[in-house]
């Protein structure tokens, strides 16, 4: 069985290498992944204060010629960062599973279990495949989750992580007004045996809870059964984005989000997805969150629910009119989306329906259109939805994908059974163990094995087609062409060495009554950030005090003031930043 242990290599003043378990740097410990007995949960689990929580505010990992393996989960208690150290060309530490004596494989990987805790990845590769154990071949945990939020009022930060064969969840969250901010990250092959409501990237995981932010900007998920963000908003969702996206075959539909409020769904590319459709057995108990309309969209929106309406507007609570009130304050932006359905794909569904009879097994299917029919009346009444605004979609190129990603509907040695046969078995209820993917992961039986790099899809995630979007960017993930398919750049908020005095725009905005801001410092010293009215006037205070260089977020509420713009000024020194924010009620 192949096992790892964490080696820090201290230079003695005679050049002396000596086996450590960890190298300490004030508030950093780096961790080696070296042939042994060392396992990465232990390590950081044993790297205890005295109160229990972590003892360090970074890890760094810096192995990427084998991979890290992990016993069990990485429970996180209090606010911290996991990085990794990217080597030649970009390639990132991969952890992985170990195999238990029992045979058996961990769930999850990273747990953030205590409120108000704010957590970082950067630069891993998260693989849900275990190790290769002696005389057998690997495996994945159906049940796994990479990162899980387990508690109120976490945020979660994600850049430029790899997250291949979680067959749960990438992301699972079961607390309230949780936020995640992911940017430039890579799913891959969530694909589940047996079961296509599950293998998302993010999920809410219980369903009842109330979620703050979630942010999706320059990722790329390829061969997902489920959905690509499922904050399941029948709970209510502050503020959603999904901007610069690539989404490459989904059996469902890529979102749950009927009820947002606040959301941005930008130059993103939805190839395939949705291909499982809806089978009349479905229809409408599931995936049109209850409402019988009998058509299906990648883009699916409904009207608030009663609590939704009043925890969106909560001074007009008590108003008879709340649903209206509360329809006509949301603000949902849809603009300069591809979606598109190959000819594989349509024409398996029209094969499909000739054919299928209309008992259990072999029930014929709702296919799905770019927005239904309730989500295209939303946009188009402006009396009613004046927040609403589409512009600029596009239901009929093809990007030109090369065969990689084309081929994902056949059989081979890389797409497993391919969609096309899964389809089948999924639709007449035959499935069992097998699997459909791009390119789909081997875990090799080496001591120092690790995960192809680049993803072998790289090359032909850069379409062919000459598309750019209005931002002057390429549609969906714009890492497909950059040299070496490297991060596009945008960095997750709460970076470690900040590289400028900022201040971002607020999310959402507008707003009410709440908003949220970003700010980065570059060097410790007394920090005020003050809200101003159009008359100049200081209305709130919302920072006066020192602040060390670093990555902040503020939530200001301005429930006690009247509609109108505003201005955000954070100050710092000689330094100054503005940006304008708008409060309706």
């Amino acid at each position: 069985m192949k096992r790892f242990t964490m080696i820090a290599l201290a230079v003695m003043s005679c050049v002396l290498l000596v086996p450590r378990t960890t190298l300490a740097a004030g508030d950093t410990l780096v961790v080696y992944a070296t042939q042994g007995d060392g396992i990465l949960d232990k390590i950081v689990m044993a790297d205890t204060a005295a109160d229990g929580t972590l003892a360090h505010k970074v890890y760094k990992l810096v192995s990427t010629d084998t991979t890290y393996i992990y016993d069990g989960p990485i429970t996180i208690n209090n606010s911290v960062t996991f990085i990794g150290v990217p080597g030649a060309n970009g390639k990132l530490p991969t952890i992985q599973p170990d195999v238990l004596s029992d045979q058996t494989i961990p769930a999850n990987l990273f747990i953030v279990s205590k409120k108000d805790t704010k957590v970082t990845f950067k630069n891993l590769y998260l693989l849900g495949l275990s190790i290769v154990p002696e005389g057998g071949v690997s495996s994945a945990n159906t049940a796994g989750i990479a990162i899980q939020a387990s508690a109120d009022n976490i945020k979660v930060y994600a850049d430029n992580l790899v997250f291949d064969y979680w067959l749960a969840f990438g992301f699972g969250y079961n607390g309230n007004w949780d936020s995640f901010f992911i940017t430039n990250c890579i799913f891959r092959n969530f694909v589940h045996p047996n079961q296509w409501y599950v293998g998302e990237v993010l999920r809410n995981s219980v369903g009842s809870v109330y979620t703050d932010s979630i942010v999706f900007r320059n990722n790329t998920m390829t061969a997902i059964n489920g959905y690509a963000a499922a904050p399941v908003t029948k709970y209510y969702t502050r503020y959603f984005e999904f901007t610069h996206n690539t989404v490459a075959y989904t059996f469902k539909n890529p979102f749950f989000i009927f009820n947002v409020t606040n959301a941005k769904i930008n130059n993103n590319i939805f190839y395939n997805n949705y291909v499982g459709g809806v089978s009349f057995t479905e229809n409408p108990w599931w995936d049109n969150l209850f409402s019988p309309d009998e058509t299906y969209g990648v883009l699916a929106l409904q009207n608030l629910s009663l609590d939704n309406a009043k925890m969106f507007q909560p001074n007009d609570s008590t108003n008879a009119k709340i649903d209206s009130i509360a329809e006509a304050r949301r603000t949902v932006e849809v603009k300069n989306n591809i979606c598109y359905w190959s000819q594989s794909v349509t024409t398996l569904w029209q094969n499909w329906n000739d054919t299928a009879t209309w008992s259990a097994a072999g029930m014929k299917i709702l296919t799905p259109s770019w927005m239904n029919d309730p989500t295209k009346a939303m946009f188009a009444d402006k009396a009613h939805w004046p927040g609403l605004s589409e512009s600029g979609n596009i239901t009929n190129q093809d990007p030109g994908y090369g065969s990689v990603i084309t081929g994902v509907m056949n059989q081979s040695a890389t797409t497993g059974i391919g969609l096309a046969k899964w389809f089948a078995q999924a639709r007449s209820g035959s499935l069992a163990n097998d699997v459909w993917g791009a390119a789909l992961t081997t875990v090799g039986s080496a001591a120092n094995w690790v995960p192809a790099w680049p993803v072998s899809e790289a090359a032909s995630l850069k379409y062919s087609n000459n598309l750019t979007a209005p931002d002057g960017k390429p549609y969906g993930d714009p890492r497909w062409f950059n040299a070496g398919y490297g991060p596009t750049g945008v960095q997750a908020a709460n970076q470690i060495v900040p590289e400028k005095f900022a201040l971002s725009q607020n999310y959402p905005n507008p707003f009410n009554p709440s908003t949220t801001f970003q700010y980065t410092l570059t060097t410790t010293g007394l920090v005020k950030f003050t809200v101003y009215n159009i008359l100049g006037q200081a209305v709130k205070t919302v920072v006066n005090k020192i602040q060390s260089a670093g990555a902040y977020e503020v939530r200001v509420d301005m429930s006690n003031q009247t509609s109108g713009i505003y201005f955000g000024v954070l100050e710092q020194g000689t330094s100054r930043q503005v940006q304008k924010m708008v409060l309706m009620k």
